[in-house]
C-alpha cells in the first residue's frame, strides 16, 4: 500500500482534483485539527521565469493580505508556505461543483441564475476590492457553487504572485492568467485595477447566458487580440429572453476602456439587484444560485469608498500608570519583522507612534524614522489605504526642510503613487507619477537614469489602464529608444515593453 504524501507534517494528500499549468488541487486530511481540507501545491519554476526565492516570498505575503478579507463568499485560507520546490496553500474545503461544471450540466442556463452568481460575485468583489485586492484570474473554475445555493470565490491573490507586476506574457509567450477572461489592459501589461476584475465578470456573464465566452480562438495570442479589437456578440442575439437591461450590462462591462465600464462592483450588484427573483420560498433544490436571494450577501453601500473599520491597534503590555517603552517597542517590532509576523508589527507601530511623540517631539528623528518604518510596514502588510496619508505626511515634512527635489521626498511620493495605483485609482496615481518625472529626469546621471524609467514605465502602462493607446504608445515608444540606446535591444525592460507596443499593434517583430 502506497504512504500518502503529508504536506507541512500535518496535511496528508487524499485525492487529486484538479491539475492545470500552475499545478495541482488536492483534497486533504488535517492530521492536528481532523478536518479535511484543500491543498493547492504551486510549481512556480514551472510558470514563471523569476527567482524561485522571490516568489516564494511574495506567494506567502499575499495569502496573508488575502486572509485579511473576512467575506462569506470567499473561501478561507487555513495555512500557506513551502516545501521543497513547491508552493502549499490550505484552504477550506468547498462541497459543491465549479461553475464551468455547472453551466455544462444546466444548458441553457436559466439567466435568474446567471444573475443571481454574478450578484454575489459583486458581493465578494466589492469586499476584495475594498482592502485593496484584484483577483486577476475570476472565471468560471474558480468559483464554487455550493449545496444552499451561494457561490465561494477560489485563488484571490494567486495570479498576482505568478507575475511580479501585472499579468502579462512571459517569456515563453504563454499567458499569466487565463485568456479568454483577460482584460484589455492586463493583456498589454497595464496597470491594473478594479476594473480588470469587473472585465472577467462580464466574460463569465457572457458565458452563463450564452454558453460560451465572447471570445475564443486556437491560440492565446489570437484570444487576446480579439479582447483588445473585436467587440463582443450581444447576447440577446443568442438568446432573445435575456432581459434588454441585463445585455446592457454585460456589454458595459465588456467594454475595451476601463473608463466605459461600470464604476465598482457595488453599481454592478444594483443594477443586477433589479432583476433578481422575487422573494419567495426556495424551491428546496440543490446548486440553486437563487436559493441565498433574500440579499444575505448584499456588498455594504459604497463600501469600495468606507472600508471596514481596523481592528483597535494592540499595545505592548505595561501598566496604566507606566510610559510605554518606546526603545522596547521598537525592538519587539525588529523581532515580529524578521519573524514575518507583519500585521502584528503594523499594530504595534501605530500604537506607539503617539508616546514617541509625546516622549521626542513630533519632529525628532526618532519619530521619523517610526513614521517611514510603519509607512513601509503597511505597504508591505498591502494596506494601501492606511499607508497612503503617512507617505504624504512624510514627504510634505521632508520637501519643507529640504526642498522638493529632495530624494527622500521624491522616494515617498513615489511610493504614494504606487499606493494610489493598487487602490485603483489610475487617473490620481498618473498625476503622482507626471508630477515626479522632471525631477528625475533632472538628476539623471550618465549611464544610470535612477528611477526615472520605470516612472515612464508606469506611466505608459496607466494611460493603458485609462484606455489612452495613443499617449500610451508614444510614452513607451519613447522610452524603449532611451532603454535600447542606454542597455541595448536585449535588456528585460526594453523586452517589457516592446511586447506591450506589440499589443499595440504599433510596433512588429
Amino acid at each position: 500500500m502506497t504512504t500518502a504524501r503529508v504536506v507541512a507534517g500535518r496535511y496528508e494528500l487524499s485525492t487529486l482534483i484538479g491539475q492545470g499549468g500552475m499545478g495541482q488541487v488536492w483534497t486533504a486530511y488535517d492530521q492536528r485539527l481532523d478536518r479535511r481540507v484543500a491543498v493547492k501545491l504551486l510549481r512556480p519554476d514551472k510558470v514563471a521565469g523569476q527567482e524561485a526565492d522571490e516568489l516564494r516570498r511574495r506567494f506567502v505575503r499575499e495569502c496573508r493580505v488575502t486572509a485579511q478579507v473576512d467575506h462569506p463568499g470567499l473561501v478561507t485560507v487555513h495555512d500557506a508556505g513551502s516545501e521543497g520546490e513547491e508552493l502549499f496553500l490550505v484552504m477550506q474545503y468547498v462541497d459543491g461543483a465549479d461553475l464551468s461544471d455547472h453551466l455544462a450540466e444546466h444548458d441553457p442556463y436559466p439567466w435568474q441564475w446567471a444573475v443571481a452568481v454574478a450578484a454575489q460575485l459583486c458581493a465578494v468583489l466589492s469586499a476584495v476590492h475594498a482592502v485593496p485586492i484584484v483577483h486577476r484570474d475570476l472565471k468560471p473554475r474558480n468559483v464554487m457553487v455550493k449545496q444552499d445555493g451561494t457561490v465561494t470565490v477560489l485563488d484571490l491573490g494567486v495570479a498576482s504572485v505568478m507575475d511580479a507586476d501585472t499579468t502579462r506574457l512571459t517569456h515563453t509567450g504563454t499567458p499569466i492568467g487565463s485568456p479568454a477572461y483577460m482584460a484589455p489592459e492586463q493583456a498589454m501589461g497595464g496597470a491594473v485595477g478594479p476594473y480588470t476584475d469587473l472585465y472577467a465578470l462580464g466574460v463569465l456573464l457572457h458565458e452563463l447566458l450564452s454558453g460560451d465566452v465572447p471570445f475564443s480562438g486556437s491560440t492565446a495570442l489570437g484570444v487576446l487580440h480579439r479582447h483588445l479589437y473585436e467587440p463582443p456578440l450581444p447576447v440577446r442575439r443568442l438568446r432573445p429572453e435575456v432581459p434588454e437591461a441585463l445585455e446592457t450590462l454585460v456589454l458595459r462591462l465588456l467594454a475595451k476602456d476601463p473608463q466605459h465600464r461600470p464604476a465598482s462592483a457595488q453599481e454592478v450588484y444594483e443594477d443586477l439587484a433589479l432583476l433578481l427573483p422575487a422573494r419567495g420560498m426556495p424551491t428546496g433544490a440543490p446548486l440553486d444560485p437563487t436559493r441565498p436571494f433574500l440579499r444575505p450577501h448584499a456588498p455594504w453601500p459604497d463600501r469600495a469608498r468606507t472600508p471596514a473599520p481596523q481592528p483597535a491597534p494592540v499595545t505592548p503590555s505595561a501598566p496604566a500608570t507606566e510610559k510605554p517603552d518606546v526603545a522596547r517597542a521598537v525592538d519587539e517590532v525588529k523581532r515580529l519583522l524578521g519573524e514575518g509576523r507583519i500585521t502584528q508589527a503594523v499594530d504595534i507601530l501605530g500604537a506607539i507612534l503617539p508616546a514617541a511623540a509625546e516622549q521626542h517631539g513630533e519632529h525628532s528623528p526618532v519619530v521619523r524614522t517610526l513614521r517611514k518604518q510603519y509607512a513601509a510596514t503597511l505597504m508591505d502588510d498591502g494596506q494601501y489605504r492606511r499607508a497612503l496619508p503617512e507617505l504624504r505626511r512624510l514627504a510634505d515634512e521632508r520637501a519643507a526642510e529640504a526642498g522638493h527635489a529632495d530624494p527622500q521626498s521624491l522616494r515617498h511620493r513615489a511610493d504614494a503613487a504606487h499606493c494610489l495605483e493598487q487602490l485603483g485609482e489610475p487617473a490620481a496615481a498618473l498625476a503622482e507619477y507626471r508630477a515626479l518625472l522632471p525631477y528625475y529626469e533632472n538628476q539623471y546621471v550618465a549611464g544610470d537614469p535612477g528611477p526615472a524609467h520605470d516612472v515612464r514605465r508606469r506611466i505608459g502602462h496607466l494611460l493603458l489602464a485609462l484606455g489612452d493607446r495613443a499617449a500610451a504608445h508614444d510614452t513607451l515608444i519613447r522610452l524603449l529608444h532611451d532603454v535600447e540606446r542606454l542597455h541595448g535591444p536585449v535588456h528585460p525592460l526594453a523586452t517589457d515593453i516592446r511586447r506591450t507596443l506589440q499589443w499595440l499593434g504599433q510596433v512588429r517583430g
